[in-house]
């Protein structure tokens, strides 16, 4: 592999902060830090940009509020990222038992993988669809099932007409 395209595979894209002239946002290319791999910026009021500059941890406190908000905080931890060691242990037996999901159109039972990163690339579009709140398919239903033409979705045919109505709300 050339230096070029080894320095490709390492690093990410990042948006940053509207170029004053044009006012068009600028990418930039850094390396991979943490996997957090894109740079938002946005505008706020004077006063809440005080307000944040004041918090130890502004990018901590700003994704856990985006998460809170979109109601993907872990409902163990409640968006902590920690649990008292009991509950721990309490519940990593019962998350274990029940890491399986069945496949809403023929039933199959799949595991479900505890983190992004076991996901290979091939099942990314599969799982990302049911984790984002769509409907969960085995292999062989979701290779079936045709894709919505409005969210790119995989729809099983008997259920198409139901997530039309989901997109009109």
């Amino acid at each position: 592999m050339n230096e070029a395209a080894s320095h490709q595979s390492q690093s990410s894209h990042e948006i940053t902060a509207a170029e004053p002239a044009t006012g068009q946002a600028r990418e930039k290319t850094s390396r991979r830090r943490g996997g957090k791999t894109v740079l938002v910026a946005f505008k706020v009021e004077q006063e809440l940009a005080r307000v944040l500059d004041q918090l130890p941890n502004k990018s901590d406190f700003i994704r856990r509020a985006i998460i809170a908000q979109l109601n993907m905080a872990c409902p163990l931890c409640e968006g902590t990222g920690v649990l008292p060691r009991g509950l721990h242990d309490h519940y990593a037996a019962h998350l274990r038992e029940i890491a399986q999901r069945n496949c809403e159109r023929c039933g199959r039972s799949e595991p479900l993988p505890t983190s992004p990163a076991e996901i290979p690339a091939e099942e990314r579009p599969r799982l990302e669809q049911f984790f984002f709140g769509g409907p969960f398919y085995c292999h062989n239903c979701y290779d079936t099932a045709p894709a919505c033409d409005d969210c790119g979705w995989h729809i099983a045919p008997e259920q198409a007409l139901q997530h039309q109505h989901e997109h009109k709300r």
